[in-house]
C-alpha cells in the first residue's frame, strides 16, 4: 500500500505566483533549542538526520521550507543542506527578530530589514528568498504604520531579491492592514486558538495568502480521548479556503508521514 502524498495538492499562495504544499516544513528544531515552547524537550538534529528529513519531506510532496534568523543555525544549516534543490523550494524566512545568546530582540529599521535579508541570502546560498515575513514583537500597528521594515520588503521585492513579502503577526487589525499592502500573512490558527480567523477570511476574499503557525498547537492540542488531534487540527484548517499552508515542526519521521497522511486525507474528503 503506498501511503498518501501532497505532490497533486500544491495550491497557489495568494497572488504571489508561489504554489506550495498544503504542509510546509518548519525548521526551528534544526537550529535552535534555546527558548521555544514544546511538551518535551528535544535534541537538534545532526547533518545527516537534518538532510534524511529534508529528502523525506520533498519526497513526501512538501516543497514549502519556514525558517527565520530567530531560530538560531537554521538558516546557515539550510544553504549547505539544500545546495543543488533551490528549484525544488519554496523557501519563506523572516526579519525584525534576532536571536543571539538565548535573548530574542527587535529591529524594525529599513537598515535592519536590508541588513537582515542580504545575509539570509548569503546563508540560505541563493539569489532570492520566495517570501519574507516580518516576525513582530506583538506590537503590530505600531510596526506597520510607524516603522520602515514594510516599505523597505516592498523595494527589495522591485529590486528582485524576495519575490513575495507579509507578515507574521499576533493580532487580526495587524494582519488584515499586513495584507492590505503585502502578499501574506501567517496567523495562529488551531484547536485551541482561532482569534485570527478574520485575517484567514480577508485574505480569502482579496486573492492574498496565509499561512498558519502553530497549526497543531505546538504539540499542544487537546481534544477528548479517542480523537486524533491531528487529524482534528486538519479538519478545522482546511476548511478554511483562504489557508494556503500550515508550518508544522517536527523532526520526528514517524510524525512527518503521520501528518501528511492526514492532511492528505482530509484534504480529499473536503
Amino acid at each position: 500500500m503506498t501511503l498518501p502524498t501532497l505532490h497533486d495538492l500544491h495550491r497557489p499562495l495568494g497572488s504571489t505566483g508561489l504554489l506550495v504544499s498544503p504542509l510546509g516544513l518548519g525548521t526551528v528544531k534544526l537550529g535552535r533549542d534555546q527558548g521555544v515552547k514544546y511538551p518535551n524537550g528535544f535534541q537538534i538534529p545532526n547533518d545527516d538526520e537534518a538532510r534524511m528529513l529534508l529528502r523525506q519531506a520533498r519526497e513526501l510532496g512538501i516543497n514549502l521550507i519556514d525558517t527565520a534568523p530567530a531560530y538560531g543555525r537554521s538558516e546557515e544549516r539550510l544553504g549547505p543542506l539544500l545546495r543543488g534543490q533551490r528549484q525544488e523550494w519554496v523557501i519563506v524566512s523572516k526579519v525584525g527578530e534576532e536571536f543571539t545568546d538565548g535573548v530574542s530582540s527587535h529591529d524594525f529599521s529599513a537598515a535592519h530589514t536590508r541588513l537582515s535579508v542580504e545575509r539570509s541570502l548569503q546563508r540560505l546560498e541563493t539569489d532570492f528568498i520566495d517570501l519574507v515575513l516580518v516576525h513582530s514583537d506583538g506590537n503590530d500597528l505600531h510596526i506597520l504604520n510607524d516603522c520602515e521594515v514594510y516599505q523597505t520588503l516592498a523595494d527589495l521585492k522591485r529590486e528582485g531579491k524576495i519575490r513575495g513579502f507579509g507578515f507574521s503577526g499576533k493580532t487580526v487589525e495587524g494582519g488584515v492592514k499586513a495584507l492590505e499592502q503585502g502578499d501574506c500573512a501567517m496567523v495562529t490558527y488551531n484547536l485551541n486558538e482561532q482569534g485570527e480567523k478574520a485575517v484567514i477570511d480577508y485574505a480569502a476574499a482579496h486573492g492574498k495568502g496565509i499561512l498558519v503557525k502553530k497549526a497543531l498547537a505546538s504539540g499542544h492540542a487537546c481534544l477528548e480521548s479517542g480523537m486524533d488531534p491531528i487529524h482534528a487540527s486538519f479538519i478545522l484548517l482546511f476548511a478554511q479556503t483562504g489557508v494556503a499552508s500550515a508550518i508544522v515542526g517536527t523532526i520526528n519521521p514517524l510524525h512527518l508521514a503521520h501528518n501528511v497522511a492526514t492532511a492528505a486525507k482530509v484534504i480529499r474528503q473536503l
